[in-house]
C-alpha cells in the first residue's frame, strides 16, 4: 500500500505530537507540516476507520480473534486535500463517518487492542522511514517512532479542550458542554490507564500547553523548535 524507501533524507526530520483528546493535535500537525513542507499522518483517523469498520461487522473490541481476521483484510488510505486529510477504507470514502459520536465514544476501546496497534504502529513505521514526516496520536513519541528528532506533547484543560469542541459542533451540537466535558475526562482515562501503549508524555518530549494559545501561536511554536532540531541534526 505504502512505497517505502530505506534511506531517510539527512535534510529532514520526524516529528512526533502526542497528547490527549481534543488538544488541538491534528488541527497543529497539518499547519506544521504545510509550513514545513512536510508530509502530515494522522493516527487518529485511522484508528477511527478501524473502529468504524469494526462497527460495522459487529466486532467486539476484545475479540482479538475475530480483530484479528478483520485487520488482515483492511486497507486504509490517507490522501492530502485542502482542508485535511481524506481517509479512505477498502476504497470507502470515509472521512466523515469516522467523525460521528459513536465512533469517537469507542475508539479508544479498539485502540487498546493489540492486534490493532501492531498493524497501524507497522503501517506508521513504514510511512516514517523516509523522514519528513509529522504524525500525531497518542503513543507516537513513547511507541510508533521513538527516534523522532522532535517530540512534542500538547496538552490544553479538559475544559478548554470540551469548549472547542462545542464551538466546533455549533448548532449541530447535540451533547452540552457538561457531557463533552465528562466524554473528554473518560477518554483521557480510557487512554492513560490502557495496558497497551497508554498515553504518555516521553521522556525527551517538550510539553506545549495550549490552553492559552491560538492556533498560530502553537503552530509558530513548533516549527521553530523543528527548525532548531533539523539544524542539530545536520
Amino acid at each position: 500500500m505504502y512505497v517505502v524507501q530505506q534511506d531517510g533524507d539527512s535534510d529532514l526530520i520526524n516529528v512526533a505530537i502526542d497528547g490527549p483528546a481534543g488538544a488541538g493535535k491534528s488541527t497543529v500537525a497539518r499547519m506544521v507540516a504545510a509550513q514545513l513542507g512536510y508530509v502530515y499522518v494522522d493516527t487518529g483517523s485511522m484508528y477511527r476507520a478501524v473502529t468504524l469498520g469494526a462497527q460495522r461487522q459487529g466486532l467486539a473490541a476484545d475479540d482479538e480473534e475475530r480483530l484479528t481476521q478483520f485487520m488482515k483484510s483492511l486497507d486504509i488510505v490517507l490522501k492530502p486535500g485542502a482542508n485535511g486529510q481524506f481517509v479512505y477504507m477498502n476504497g470507502e470514502d470515509v472521512t466523515s463517518l469516522i467523525r460521528t459520536r459513536e465512533v469517537t465514544g469507542a475508539v479508544s476501546h479498539y485502540a487498546a487492542s493489540g492486534i490493532v496497534r501492531e498493524v497501524l504502529g507497522v503501517m506508521q513505521r513504514n510511512m516514517a522511514l523516509r523522514k519528513g514526516i509529522v504524525m500525531d496520536g497518542r503513543d507516537i513519541g513513547t511507541h510508533v517512532l521513538p527516534d523522532a528528532e522532535l517530540k512534542v506533547f500538547l496538552t490544553a484543560s479538559v475544559k478548554e479542550r470540551a469548549l472547542r469542541r462545542f464551538k466546533e459542533l455549533g448548532q449541530e451540537a447535540v451533547v452540552t458542554l457538561q457531557q463533552l466535558q465528562e466524554e473528554i475526562a473518560e477518554r483521557d482515562r480510557l487512554d492513560e490507564q490502557r495496558e497497551l501503549a497508554p498515553l504518555l508524555k516521553a521522556s525527551d518530549a517538550i510539553e506545549l500547553d495550549s490552553s492559552d494559545m491560538t492556533i498560530d501561536e502553537v503552530v509558530d511554536a513548533i516549527v521553530k523548535m523543528s527548525r532548531t532540531k533539523l539544524a542539530e541534526a545536520k
